[in-house]
């Protein structure tokens, strides 16, 4: 089975017992409760259904619960199986093409009404909705807190890398599932607020009422007063022939796979998209001992922090910017991508193509908020506030205070005398910062004494490494007068603590001093289980990636409070100031064939992924029936999926653009009044 049996940070054995269920007709193993997606990924198994059109095989994207290509036939329903635990001796099967209905005539009797009431209805579990909720619950104000997951945290449960930020406000310095814990924690110590896990919402009515599908069973109807919209957001798609072959998916899927389910989802992968997202991704694949071969990105710069794409480099993964997807190709699954270089017209250059085997493709091209409950209950005139990726994607670091601040403004709307300090909103806007301007390292020179080094130098909100050096030797620059500004060393002697840089989220400080002769030592962070010992040679680089020499291993140490390895080095001392990192992955697993393997048909990328419907079919109908509606879409089945259309909707302004269309002149599609699947049973609610 393909589990995760080592982790620098994680747990790798869960408390869960083992037990058999048959996959058409075939007795293999999972963990009890864990997703039955997770346990058929452990043994292998990554093609879920087969599509009625081609009899093509389909996989899963997001793992979320926001699609259904995971849907599955479970004891005979079909049921979106990342969201369905897995129970001893279930009968799982393929999904051949449309599922038929159960037939099931007995009379329901286990259903029953469930009406509730409260203040404040917080929808989503996230940082966000979290730190809302604890700033409401302060207040006095009952709240109900309701979300999709078996845990609350969000995509906090997801992160294994120490966060950005700042301490003071956010945790800054911490691992996303330590943050998890520590608000979960204090949530749960507050009376006045009721936590509905495993709950989705279905539908936000008129009457300031709200529709819950609690534990996945039961409807509930919920009065509320106000509500708090933090549901996240989902994962957007790419169009490329090949786009829906098992194997291409979501990057936040893969990290609830490896991260949260302990599953080596992956042998070889490659990333789309060099946003945080992306880069975090190849983090952790690197962490389960996954091969990363590249990451591309057709932008020419890094779009997340550039000491993410700094630390990714120098771990050994290759990234190609000015790049784009060309195919994901494969016998029923992906077995090899291309990509290749665009013009300044982002048209690609395809005598530059390079083709690369692996058996994962990551999109990582960015999120889109899950906004709708938002907007629908301020068209009914509804007090409410958006928080948190639903209102503006940004890291958790920001999410976590932006929730307060919602949770603050929602008090004041619904009649609280709050004030809301001005320093809270230039907090919350300095914490959802775009990466700023790059600096120029400044040469520094050591000496006998340990000084610290940074090789962090693009503006990004970041203050951890002030507030742990004991000294208080370590500041910011005042040129922007926040946290955004980059830190230096304003001090005479470091006491070689190494706090400042086992607590840095970018891996970006060292520690030099001079040895003797043409020696010097440096310390560097580590976060994977050493595969090396004290006397060894290892390959180190600069902040780009290039290997510089062969250190000696000197010793390890490591700091349990922060999870992080720290490894001191003899090297040359004329590289010490530049060394930043050290080589985890060899450079061959990295390399393209030798020559590029592909069939480029671009209209072949598949738009609508629940009917596999084309590029080319879409913009043919466009074209030849003069189509301004996108609802006129539905008649070659756009957006009638299971999904719900959330994939593909996304996707139609560029697809008209394509078609000669603005997307200004076209009548919008039309949302479904469920955002779930509910059987009719949950909402009849027949009485015993």
């Amino acid at each position: 089975m393909e589990r995760i049996t080592k982790h620098p940070v994680l747990p790798t054995n869960p408390e869960k017992k083992q037990v058999p269920f048959k996959f058409n007709g075939e007795t293999i193993f999972g963990l009890e409760n864990e997703p039955v997606s997770s346990a058929l990924f452990a043994n292998n198994i990554k093609a879920f259904s087969i599509h009625e059109v081609e009899d093509a095989p389909q996989g899963i994207f997001c793992a979320n619960g926001q699609c259904s290509h995971c849907t599955l036939i479970i004891d005979g329903f079909p049921l979106k199986s990342c969201i369905t635990p897995l129970k001893e001796n279930m009968d799982v099967r393929t999904l051949v093409h449309a599922p038929e209905l159960p037939k099931d005539d007995s009379k329901l009797s286990y259903f029953q009404i469930v009406d509730l009431t409260c203040d404040v209805l917080v929808v989503g579990g996230g940082p966000s909705g979290l730190t809302a909720s604890i700033e409401l619950a302060k207040l006095g104000f009952d709240i109900i807190l309701v979300d999709d997951k078996e845990k609350l945290g969000g995509k906090l449960l997801l992160q294994t890398h120490k966060f950005f930020g700042s301490i003071e406000d956010c945790y800054a310095g911490k691992r996303g599932i330590e943050i998890a814990e520590l608000l979960e924690k204090e949530i749960r110590t507050f009376p006045n607020i009721r936590i509905f896990t495993n709950t989705s919402v279905a539908a936000v009515y008129k009457d300031k009422k709200t529709g819950l599908f609690i534990d996945f069973k039961k409807y509930a109807i919920v009065d509320f007063a106000g509500m708090i919209v933090s549901a996240g957001a989902r994962e957007r798609s790419l169009i490329f022939p090949g786009n829906d072959l098992p194997g291409v998916y979501g990057a936040g899927a893969f990290q609830t796979l490896v991260n949260r389910d302990l599953v080596k989802a992956a042998n070889r992968i490659f990333i789309i998209g060099s946003g945080n997202v992306g880069l975090i991704a190849a983090y952790h694949a690197l962490q389960a001992g996954i091969t990363v071969v590249g990451i591309a990105d057709i932008l020419n710069e890094v779009s997340g922090y550039k000491v993410h794409g700094d630390k990714i480099q120098r771990m050994g993964v290759p990234i190609y910017l000015i790049h784009t997807i060309l195919t994901a190709e494969g016998d029923g699954k992906v077995e090899r991508i291309t990509i290749a270089e665009v013009d300044d017209r982002f048209n690609p250059i395809l005598e530059t193509a390079k083709t690369f085997e692996v058996d994962t493709l990551l999109i990582a091209v960015g999120l889109a908020s899950i906004d709708e409950f938002y907007n629908t209950a301020k068209s009914y005139g509804f007090k409410v506030v958006k928080t948190g990726d639903a209102d503006e994607i940004a890291e958790a670091s920001s999410a976590m205070f932006g929730g307060r601040v919602a949770g603050l403004q929602l008090a004041k709307e619904l009649g609280k005398n709050v004030v809301i300090k001005d320093e809270y909103y230039e907090k919350a806007e300095i914490l959802k910062s775009r990466p700023g301007k790059v600096h120029t390292e400044p040469v520094t020179q050591i000496s006998e004494k340990y000084i610290p080094l940074f090789h962090c130098n693009q503006e990004i909100p970041c203050n951890p490494c002030t507030s742990v050096c004991p000294e208080g030797a370590i500041k910011l620059e005042d040129a922007l007068h926040s946290i955004m500004d980059i830190p230096y060393y304003d001090g005479d002697e470091c006491t070689r603590c190494g706090q400042c840089v086992a607590v840095c989220p970018g891996l970006a400080i060292s520690l030099a001093k001079k040895l003797y002769g043409e020696f010097a030592e440096v310390i560097l962070p580590h976060e994977f289980i050493p595969n090396f010992a004290v006397n060894e040679f290892i390959p180190v680089t600069d902040i780009n990636g290039n290997i510089l020499e062969k250190g000696e291993v000197m010793k390890i140490n490591f700091s349990r409070k922060y999870k992080t390895y720290l490894i001191a080095l003899k090297v040359l001392a004329s590289n010490a100031t530049k060394i930043a990192g050290i080589r985890v992955q060899d450079e061959e697993k990295t390399k393209p064939l030798p020559e590029p393997v592909y069939n480029y048909i671009p209209e072949n990328g598949v738009v609508c992924r629940c009917e596999r419907v084309t590029i080319k079919d879409i913009v043919s109908f466009i074209k030849e029936n003069n189509i301004r509606d996108a609802n006129q879409l539905k008649q070659i089945r756009v957006g009638m999926g299971a999904c719900g259309s959330r994939t593909c909707s996304i996707l139609l302004p560029r697809i008209f653009a394509m078609s000669g269309v603005d997307w200004k002149d076209v009548e919008k599609p039309t949302k479904r009044p469920l955002s779930i699947e509910i059987p009719m049973g949950a909402i009849v609610n027949e009485k015993k």
